[in-house]
């Protein structure tokens, strides 16, 4: 639901009644993931996507169904073998979808429009709502928040407090506002299982957390062509892109109109000063010693997500050695990537762009780069230890 977080959050202003449905858990090859979510509205507006086209007509339908009778309903859909036109997914993958109607007036509404309103502002947010359950704490939700990282880095964590319920029980409320707090702080959205009664015991109840945290970040270091392609495929990828080179001539808003910031400072010296986090991914483009080595000893110390830095394979070798002379070690060394990017025969900025940018997301998602024709690899990793009825989270 917080994926869509925009539109809702502009229904929710309007005072238009909707539903939403969200995926609550896969398995096998399943086109989205947990939190992908549909929406209709009582005029029949859709936005949003749970299966990315096999299923989205049933689940419209289910979403009517909720407007009309207020009812929150789970539903799953898998391939069919017995009836090639059935309802499911061709891919062969199952999805449990949860579907929630969300009417001004609702016990929910007041949360999930504090939950779209924060996720809209770029504030780290988790709502939990009951996926499987008794019939009276179906349809609630609870809300934890963090900090504000819209306009660049900050902190995440929230302060112990939560908004919502579900009706007369705090124990609960308070065991799951805790559990969808840890699932914050790792920007993480899945299914926990937690007893009725607010403990790990007791008749379980399945629960859906999701996160909604701000961008990660790119820094790219070198104000070149490349560093505008980057900068571009960055902001596309959903990264909040910063931009920095000491040269002010060249680090300038018109040369990277899409950076959400430009820093003119040595690179090194404004790695020392900004916040990173597990998320975060440096791109070195410079390939200029006197900006590397400084910038790329610090770098390799961090713990970000992906350091990467440009260069031939002489440019690579030579840079090595420079930073094996200053201290850095051999552990340290291999985090490093480099030449970046992955092999595409790149040329031009754009392509290498999306060269550096493949090899980034292969990193994120521990893909292999590999080509997909021909390998016995799968497209979409089985996540079947996930489906609701099961427990387990999932990113």
């Amino acid at each position: 639901m917080l994926d869509i977080a925009d539109e809702l959050n502009r229904w929710v202003e309007q005072g238009r009644d909707f539903a939403v449905a969200t995926v609550v858990a896969v398995g096998g090859s399943a086109p989205r993931q947990p939190g992908a979510a549909l929406a209709v509205d009582s005029e029949g507006t859709a936005i949003g996507s749970v299966s990315g086209g096999c299923v989205e007509g049933a689940v419209y339908e289910l979403c009517q169904q909720a407007l009309e009778d207020g009812e929150t309903v789970q539903e799953r859909f898998g391939y069919s073998d017995d009836d090639a036109f059935a309802v499911g997914l061709t891919c062969g993958g199952i999805i449990d979808i949860l579907v929630t109607p969300v009417p001004v007036g609702s016990p929910a509404r007041e949360v999930f429009a504090a939950a779209l309103a924060a996720a809209a502002r770029g504030e780290a947010a988790a709502v939990a709502r009951i996926a499987e359950g008794p019939a009276e704490l179906m349809g609630r939700a609870v809300l934890v928040r963090g900090g504000v990282r819209a306009d660049g880095p900050g902190e995440v964590r929230g302060d112990g407090s939560y908004e919502g319920g579900f009706g007369g029980h705090p124990e609960l409320d308070r065991a799951i506002a805790e559990e969808a707090r840890a699932m914050l702080d790792a920007g993480k959205t899945g299914v926990l299982e937690i007893g009725a009664d607010g403990r790990l015991c007791g008749e379980p109840l399945k629960v859906l957390v999701e996160s909604s945290v701000p961008p990660p970040r790119m820094i790219v270091f070198g104000a070149i062509d490349f560093a505008s392609a980057l900068v571009r495929i960055g902001k596309f990828l959903g990264y909040h892109v910063t931009l920095c080179d000491a040269r002010p001539v060249f680090a300038t808003k018109k040369r990277f109109p899409e950076a959400d910031e430009i820093v003119v400072d040595w690179p090194h010296r404004y790695l020392e000063s900004t916040d990173v986090d597990a998320r975060t991914v440096l791109c070195v483009l410079t390939h200029d010693a006197k900006f590397d080595v400084p910038l790329l000893e610090l770098a390799l110390k961090l713990p970000v997500a992906y350091v990467g830095a440009m260069g031939s394979r002489r440019t690579h070798e030579d840079r090595n050695k420079r930073l094996r002379d200053v201290g850095v070690s051999e552990l340290e060394l291999a985090r490093l990537r480099s030449p970046i990017g992955l092999d595409l025969g790149a040329r031009s900025p754009e392509e290498t762009a999306l060269s550096i940018a493949a090899e980034i997301v292969a990193n994120r998602r521990g893909g292999s780069g590999a080509a997909l024709t021909g390998a016995h690899i799968p497209i979409h990793p089985d996540t079947s230890n996930t489906l609701i009825g099961r427990i387990g989270s999932v990113a």
